[in-house]
């Protein structure tokens, strides 16, 4: 077939989850952990294709734990690919101790060293390839452990300092880009040690449950994305400090346009007042008919709210949401 009948899925997915739910913007760096393994090979060139069209730079950054002598050969690879795309390419090699807990120990010590060398290459975001599969082996584990409800939000796709620009896609989709671009990789053997659990979880439970219940991981995901709105919603008040009502709708437009970095978005609320998020932070009290003040606090920054126009109550056509960025 022809290159068209292939389109790169991969990289459409990336792409729309990089605008539509990360606040990652033009001008920024990000710092992309890279092991040489096939899913960070994967997400290396994909955003290398990415950098232009988002206005970001890119650097690389692996990190060799001491614990295989194969994984110096596997940086090695992974410097390769990145010199071929042009992305500069630093490594961390540290001496872990063998011992109880080593996966959680390994995962702290190598984060420690992806965030001190995102602050030497002054990055805004460390990405990682976690992928829908990880997620939703993750939200099992979480299962297993027994975990709260409000617990199983695992892995969005941005998060303090971390960009998942794959988190909506399927392992299967990244397999299939490796071998559309010839993307040479390698393959970590602990991945596949049933000592650990996460592995058990990934080898023998998910394709289990994907044979019983075709679709399982794409539910599951469905399930963490439930869980992350289980979080404390934000709070808007009056100038008395009495809470307003919102809907469901209202919330989640309210943290959309938060977690996008959105100023100035304005969401009609209960009771003909209109909420509008500030530039940046801080206070702002709305002019309404009575002048009086209303405040939105939602994670340390403030918004205001204003009456409804009643010119626009009296029309039918214009009844109801006013559209927003976020809708």
């Amino acid at each position: 077939m022809t290159r068209a009948s292939h389109p790169p899925a991969l990289l459409r997915r990336t792409e729309r989850t990089l605008r539509e739910e990360t606040p990652l913007g033009a001008g920024q760096r990000v710092l992309v952990a890279l092991s040489g393994g096939g899913d960070s090979m994967a997400l290396l060139h994909v955003l290398a294709r990415l950098a232009p069209r988002l206005g970001i730079t890119l650097a690389a950054h692996g990190v060799d734990h001491g614990l295989r002598p194969a994984a110096a050969a596997e940086l090695e690879l992974a410097a390769q690919l990145a010199s071929e795309l042009g992305v500069p390419f630093s490594r961390t090699t540290l001496q872990l101790a063998a011992g109880g807990n080593l996966q959680a120990r390994a995962r702290a010590a190598r984060y420690a060293a992806l965030d001190a060398a995102a602050e030497e290459c002054a990055a805004d975001w460390v990405a990682t390839a976690h992928h829908a599969d990880d997620r939703a082996e993750t939200l099992l584990l979480r299962l297993l452990r027994g975990a709260s409800p409000s617990a199983l939000g695992v892995l969005p796709a941005a998060a303090e300092r971390r960009l998942r620009p794959f988190i909506r896609a399927p392992k299967s989709a990244i397999l299939q880009h490796l071998e559309r671009h010839q993307l040479p990789h390698a393959s970590d053997p602990s991945n596949r040690d049933p000592r650990f659990l996460r592995t058990r979880v990934r080898e023998e439970l998910l394709p289990l449950l994907e044979r019983l219940t075709p679709g399982a991981a794409r539910r599951l995901n469905l399930l963490a994305d439930e869980c992350l709105e289980l979080q404390a919603p934000p709070l808007v008040t009056d100038a008395q400090g009495h809470p307003v009502r919102l809907t469901r709708t209202q919330v989640a437009q309210i943290r959309r346009a938060h977690k996008l970095r959105q100023p100035g978005v304005r969401i009609w609320l209960s009771g003909g007042l209109e909420l509008e998020l500030p530039q940046g932070g801080g206070s702002a009290i709305a002019e309404t008919p009575s002048e009086t003040p209303y405040r939105l606090y939602v994670g340390g920054n403030h918004g205001r709210t204003r009456k409804k126009p009643r010119s626009v109550r009296q029309k039918p056509a214009e009844r109801g949401a006013k559209p927003t960025k976020s809708d």
